[in-house]
């Protein structure tokens, strides 16, 4: 089972006895991102018997299931792995315009600088443009949502213009407030709670990015759009309240 199955879209490897992962592509990339977030709303949409739940990354999306259900099912294949791969291979082929893009566009106000966003200077000095500049450049892109990570409801974001590309701290802080949007290389993200992290933290968005009492926690899924906007303090302080 270490051999990958090929299919027009992606590859199927076996993860483990439980899960299988689809690789779309080896780069970074908006329409692989796409893809990925397409494919999982399909399958979520059209689930087999035992599929439990489905992990998106940058490259690839993860399936995992419950084998003794999958194999109790009507599924053509002698095992496990051969069930879902041939489930997914024929949702692939005979399902591929189902599921229209759910994805949104979501701006994210943010308040840059001053003590909510303490590195924006630093970022500044690194990148050799002006504090406006680098604001503006920021807001300009349009930036998706490549996958959830590192903590529930983290974003990591694609589409940053790459002359903002900037080192992540040489130590990290103890604590990052919610809310911080920073940059670490050619990415940015915003963090949902507080948590130790090492990311330039240029600004700060006093939306709740992450509330487990929400029917959807997390205020940013796989395959959403993002736009961020400045706001002055009175504006984010009058947000805050």
């Amino acid at each position: 089972m270490s051999i990958p199955h090929t299919e027009q879209e992606f590859k199927i490897y076996a993860l483990n006895e439980q899960a299988v992962t689809l690789v779309f592509g080896h780069e970074i990339h908006g329409t692989t991102a796409s893809k990925i977030s397409n494919f999982g709303r399909l399958l979520n949409s059209k689930p087999f018997m035992g599929f439990t739940n489905s992990v998106p990354a940058y490259t690839t999306l993860s399936i995992f299931y419950d084998v003794l259900r999958v194999m109790k099912s009507d599924l053509p294949g002698e095992n496990g792995f051969d069930k879902v791969s041939n489930y997914l291979k024929s949702l692939k082929s005979n399902n591929q315009n189902d599921v229209s893009d759910a994805s949104k566009l979501i701006t994210l106000p943010v308040y840059y600088g001053g003590e909510y966003g303490p590195d924006l200077e630093e970022v500044s000095g690194i990148t050799n443009f002006s504090i406006e500049e680098l604001i503006n450049l920021h807001c300009a892109a349009t930036y998706k949502v490549y996958m959830i990570g590192f903590v529930p409801g983290f974003a990591y974001l694609g589409g940053m213009d790459e002359r903002l590309a900037s080192p992540r701290k040489l130590k990290p802080r103890a604590a990052v407030p919610a809310g911080s949007v920073g940059i670490a290389g050619k990415q940015t993200g915003v963090y949902p709670l507080e948590t130790p992290g090492g990311w330039q933290i240029i600004g700060q968005t006093p939306l709740k990015m992450f509330d487990a009492n929400r029917p959807q926690p997390s205020l940013l899924k796989a395959g959403d759009e993002v736009k961020f906007q400045s706001l002055s303090l009175q504006e984010f302080n009058d947000l805050r309240r």
